[in-house]
């Protein structure tokens, strides 16, 4: 079996012919080349069945993507990673899929740092007794919450849950055993702190750092959010499972790519999807750009959801959960993650040591109002060359800032006014410098270049929505419908057998959810192909190295190659 990854025109033949040979395994096709695509094919293979991942672009991975310009890696996704530790069934799925292998992590011993327009700063440490001492040395007079926050972690750590294995619908009878003697224990923390949101906690303190700090320990504030996510992944880090993997979110991406093809899996790029084509209510195969037809006994879309229903299944399959979904929920923004603006830059030299390796920043009004389209009034600032070795050029640093922002905005300048939407970019990389060369005193004449991403750039080159790179936000209305489509639909689409649905659109956003929704799609399609689900560790491989899988291209480079592809 080929385990080459090959360009759309050089398709492995066997994928043309309708019906499959006798005596060979039933062929999976996989839609989408991101994380949860990719997962979806490693995982199939495993079990037996012959697989081929279709991806438009020239790289895989999705979202989870980095480029590269002058020598400087700009890693786009991670900022951590659940999993990246062991002992535990996220770190299992990632171990399964050779996401890290011959990688080592970075840990760090708080998740960030935030600071006011009056320079006062407080520090989120992950280990609760040194975080309790710190923010009581920040406010003394908001004992009582501080106290209770930190007690909160403490049973946190002590829970160290992960649900990523199976989906519930699944689970045997000693897998809902083992989940109920892992939960119980914790289960009042658990639906406390989920029904306490944390705009209400932060409300509970006088200092007026912590009511705006605590909902910006994920370096923005989420909104939404209950206060349960924030101690579950303060719990997660303190544990050494949220670090950053050496060679990033494309580093991660090629890794996997890598187990799947190892394991005889097949990937093809700039190999466009069309159509899905469908007989007698099964999904039976795909059409490419190029009028081609490729076959096989299950199909899996790992994409898009506005994309899949609309364009691949052409509005014709549909139900009430997709329907609430994608007609309904999509055009609400408290529901939809918003896009985000990025600035990488890159500068000679280094910043001092024992600089935080991420700082978020909160903006006074006059400040935040010369940054285009900045939603939240604070700018993150990560020394991302401290993540991993090979980000910068020896002697050299890069630094990434972000800020969530609104994708209309971007796509009504790039659509009615290119050079107004450039001069809004340039604008944002003439504010950043500004900022650093205030926050850290003649970095400005050490800077070499500024790299602007808008929400409109994420949609042109990851096919997302509005460029938001995760999807729905967690504890809104969309987890009902999410969960309702895992455990009552099965991830596919009732009358319309042979499909799957995997991914940020169809089992929720970040990269385990991601990598977790491939693991369910191919114990779903299992079922339906009459196979045994199977999954191992990776043996491992070589020793991560810059440059393992050749040089990244360049942003600019990129629009070349996307042009071939549209």
């Amino acid at each position: 079996m080929a385990t080459a990854e090959t360009t759309s025109g050089s398709v492995t033949a066997g994928w043309a012919r309708r019906e499959r040979e006798p005596g060979t395994p039933p062929r999976v096709l996989i839609v989408g080349g991101g994380m949860s695509g990719l997962s979806t094919g490693c995982y199939s293979r495993m079990s037996g069945a012959r697989t081929l991942v279709l991806e438009k672009h020239v790289l895989p991975g999705g979202c989870c993507t980095a480029w590269s310009r002058e020598g400087y890696v700009f890693d786009y996704t991670i900022e951590w990673l659940t999993g990246s530790g062991r002992n535990n069934d996220a770190a299992r799925v990632w171990r399964e899929l050779g996401a890290l292998d011959g990688k080592t992590v970075t840990d760090f011993e708080f998740f960030n740092r935030i600071v006011d327009e009056n320079g006062r700063e407080v520090v989120f440490y992950n280990d609760p007794d040194r975080l309790e001492a710190h923010l009581l040395e920040v406010s003394p007079q908001d004992a009582r919450p501080i106290r209770g926050f930190c007690r909160d972690l403490r049973g946190f750590v002590r829970l160290n849950h992960y649900p990523f294995l199976t989906p519930p619908v699944l689970r045997t009878p000693q897998e809902r055993l083992r989940a109920a003697r892992e939960i119980l224990p914790g289960f009042r923390l658990m639906w406390r702190t989920a029904t306490t949101s944390m705009e209400d906690f932060a409300a509970r303190f006088q200092d007026p750092l912590l009511r705006r700090a605590l909902p910006n320990v994920f370096f923005q504030d989420h909104e939404v959010f209950p206060v349960l996510p924030y101690l579950f992944n303060l719990a997660s880090a303190h544990h050494r499972n949220a670090g950053f993997p050496q060679g990033g979110s494309l580093g991660l991406a090629r890794s996997v790519a890598e187990r799947h093809t190892s394991l005889g899996g097949e990937i093809a790029y700039r190999a466009r999807v069309t159509r899905v084509l469908v007989e007698g209510g099964r999904a039976v195969g795909v059409e490419l750009r190029d009028g081609r037809r490729l076959f096989g006994e299950h199909v899996v879309c790992a994409c898009d959801g506005v994309t899949v229903l609309k364009t691949l299944l052409g509005g014709e399959h549909t139900s009430p959960t997709l329907d609430a979904l994608f007609e309904r929920l999509l055009h609400r923004p408290e529901v939809v993650y918003p896009g985000v603006v990025s600035a990488f830059v890159g500068f000679e030299g280094d910043l001092p040591p024992g600089t935080p390796h991420s700082t978020t920043y909160l903006l006074p009004g006059h400040e935040a109002a010369r940054l285009p389209s900045c939603s939240q009034n604070s700018l993150v600032v990560q020394l991302r060359s401290r993540y991993a070795d090979g980000f910068a050029p020896p002697g050299r640093s890069v630094v990434h800032c972000t800020y969530f922002s609104d994708y209309g905005y971007w796509k009504e300048l790039r659509t009615t006014d290119r050079r107004a939407y450039r001069a809004r970019k340039a604008a944002v990389a003439d504010f950043v410098r500004a900022l650093l060369d205030d926050r850290y005193p003649g970095l400005g004449a050490r800077i070499e270049l500024v790299d602007v991403a808008t929400p409109v750039t994420t949609e042109r080159y990851t096919g997302n929505r509005h460029g938001s790179i995760l999807g729905w936000k967690s504890f809104t209305e969309a987890d009902d419908l999410l969960s309702r489509l895992v455990n009552k639909d099965r991830m596919g689409i009732p009358g319309l057998a042979g499909l799957t649905l995997a991914g940020q659109w169809f089992g929720g956003g970040g990269l385990i959810l991601a990598a977790s929704s491939g693991r369910f799609a191919a114990q779903f399609l299992c079922r339906d192909l009459g196979l045994r689900f199977r999954a191992w560790e990776s043996e491992g491989g070589e020793p991560w190295h810059p440059g393992k899988w050749g040089d990244l291209p360049r942003l600019d480079a990129w629009d070349e190659r996307w042009a071939e592809t549209r």
